[in-house]
């Protein structure tokens, strides 16, 4: 039976339907208050469809189909199904996925950290927040107001020990390592941020003007005049006070606006009328035209992760599922959210200012586009090739002397770097420094793999540009002939001072690019970056290396554990400095200490 002749027999009934390809991966998910008039709009004429609708349509082999009792049912099984099967004609935006905390490490003198999560390690943490810049933003400004300390420096273990930094010379902190604040004291201003956090800020007000009234009665005036200017700085947070504990904006505004290949969403957060921040994201637009339906799904998957909601959504167009939406969002929320549809007033005119921000987006990235594909045009006739190279592929080696020899590979699609793309290889069959060599295992791997199937190297570039010269690319040319591969490439070659100079064909004859500028930045910009991304990959192994060698010197701390302390901390800087209490959280707490104690015992040398 056809997926059409499948769609005539659907139900008159809410549901979700799961659109699936010939090898059964899911390409679509979508949800419908009536299933039947839903499904069956895709296999009708399709004359009304946009070139990506007929596209995804075309690729539809089956369909699968879950009928709920209501469309609000179909809303939530919609969100889990596209959670888990992220299917290619989707709206995926990039950071879906948690949000950062800030955590307060337990001990005599607590700090402040951001954490990607919670985690049950008796610890306190605060938010989340929608970043890592918002999140770092809080803990800056509880610090500077409370003027608690915001550098390196280990209490009670670095008290003492050399001079105060600027933040104490200039009235930002108030200088703990130097002695000036004892632990009642430091924790003091602990808990009024912690309270500040929690969004309690006029209960720190009530404490701070006791503890004023208190010091002028025991005519401790100086102490008095600190616990003021304390209040005043608490009392001047006004509407950042919501930012600073994770809450959201009580207003956000959506709009869209829709290009060829783009579609952007700008959304603005506005805390009591006054816009606090804005927002933009950029997605390839989707197989569907319609602007309501494009605003539903954008404003689902938006709001499917985050912790914290606004009271109100105002969207620039309705869509079908306005009650049901707000019902959602009022549930994950655990307070009445409103979705509107502003026609007048000053939260029309907010609308109107986010789709002019949406608007000047997508203009900016079609003449950005434009300027690229001007680039590979001009590239296919300096280089003669039959097509213009939509995928390029650029190669590099790294290594120290022969050790850790690694290689990136970057992608660039259209012109611009796909991060996506890139992919790192550790030379496996030889040991030492032979570039060529190295260039021709890698090379060899990536198409052997392309040739077996395999999904993360399974397209096929136009162009490849290799980061070397004539050797290398005698290596990659000779290995093509035996594997039967028709693909251009040259050698990206540099001058003196490692900057590129010209591209090099398999006759070793240069092509300059000086005439060029478009190109020869272009060009110049592929070498920089798989230069960048090799060397980068390189580096890390490397420091992983020694760091790994330095660890398992400690008494107690094998290979695996090094691994598992490197895993968490990310660098050997983060373990030295790391307190007791958080290697706790990897090592047992014999171990802890003995790597507490090498590094501070070490820093006494």
């Amino acid at each position: 039976m056809t997926p059409k002749e499948k769609a005539l027999k659907l139900p008159q009934l809410p549901g979700v339907y799961i659109m699936m390809d010939k090898s059964g991966n899911v390409i679509y998910v979508g949800k419908a208050k009536k299933l039947y008039n839903r499904v069956n709009s895709y296999f009708r004429s399709n004359s009304s469809h946009n070139t990506k609708t007929r596209m995804m349509v075309s690729l539809v082999h089956d369909f699968d189909y879950i009928i709920t009792d209501t469309e609000f049912e179909a809303l939530i099984l919609e969100n889990s199904l596209i959670k888990r099967h992220k299917p290619r004609y989707n709206i995926l935006l990039k950071d879906d996925k948690g949000y950062p905390s800030i955590r307060l490490s337990k001990g005599e003198y607590p700090r402040f950290s951001i954490v990607s999560k919670p985690m049950e390690d008796g610890a306190r943490y605060f938010g989340p927040y929608g970043g890592r810049v918002e999140s770092k933003r809080a803990i800056d400004t509880v610090c500077e107001l409370l003027k608690l300390p915001t550098c390196n420096r280990k209490f009670p273990a670095d008290i003492g020990k050399g001079r105060p930094c600027l933040n104490a010379h200039i009235g930002r902190c108030d200088a703990v390592c130097a002695g000036k604040v004892t632990k009642e004291e430091y924790n003091e201003k602990i808990e009024r941020a912690c309270m500040i956090l929690s969004g309690k800020t006029e209960e720190v007000l009530e404490l701070l003007e006791e503890k004023m009234l208190r010091h002028s009665e025991n005519l401790e005036f100086e102490l008095a005049a600190k616990a003021r200017d304390e209040m005043r700085a608490v009392s001047s947070l006004g509407t950042k006070q919501k930012i600073i504990s994770g809450m959201m904006s009580d207003t956000d505004v959506i709009a869209l606006y829709t290009g060829e290949s783009k579609t952007v969403f700008s959304i603005l957060h506005y805390i009591d009328g006054s816009l606090l921040e804005s927002e933009t994201k950029v997605i390839d637009t989707p197989v569907y035209a319609e602007v309501s339906e494009l605003l539903e799904e954008f404003v689902a998957r938006y709001y499917a992760n985050r912790t914290s909601f606004p009271k109100e959504v105002c969207l620039q167009y309705e869509i079908p599922a306005e009650e049901i939406m707000a019902e959602w969002l009022s549930g994950l929320s655990g307070k009445r959210v409103y979705v509107t549809y502003p026609k007048r007033g000053e939260k029309l005119k907010s609308v109107k200012m986010a789709e002019q921000n949406a608007k000047e987006k997508v203009l900016a990235i079609i003449n950005r586009e434009e300027r690229e594909i001007r680039v590979l045009e001009d590239l296919k006739k300096i280089l003669d090739l039959p097509d213009v190279p939509k995928r390029i592929e650029s190669y590099d080696i790294s290594n120290t002397s022969g050790s850790e020899t690694v290689a990136g590979m970057v992608v660039f699609l259209n012109g611009s770097s796909a991060r996506r793309e890139y992919r790192r290889f550790k030379i496996k069959t030889f040991h030492g420094q032979d570039d060529p060599r190295a260039m021709r295992e890698v090379v060899k791997r990536r198409f052997v793999r392309y040739k077996d199937g395999d999904e993360k190297f399974s397209n096929k570039p136009d162009l490849i540009l290799l980061d070397g010269g004539k050797t290398q690319l005698g290596a990659v040319t000779s290995l093509f002939k035996e594997l039967d591969i028709n693909i251009p490439v040259f050698g990206m070659v540099k001058d003196d001072k490692h900057k590129t100079r010209a591209l090099i064909d398999a006759s070793g004859n240069e092509i300059g690019i000086y005439a060029n500028p478009v190109v020869f930045r272009f060009v110049s910009a592929v070498q920089e970056e798989v230069h960048r991304y090799s060397i980068e990959y390189h580096r890390k192994l490397r420091e992983k290396s020694m760091t790994e060698s330095e660890l398992t010197k400690i008494s107690g701390v094998g290979k695996k554990r090094a691994e598992e302390l490197l895993a968490e901390f990310k660098n050997i800087e983060r373990i030295k400095k790391a307190p007791i209490e958080e290697l706790c959280n990897v090592v047992p707490q014999k171990v802890a200490e003995l790597i507490y104690k090498y590094y501070r015992d070490r820093d006494d040398v």
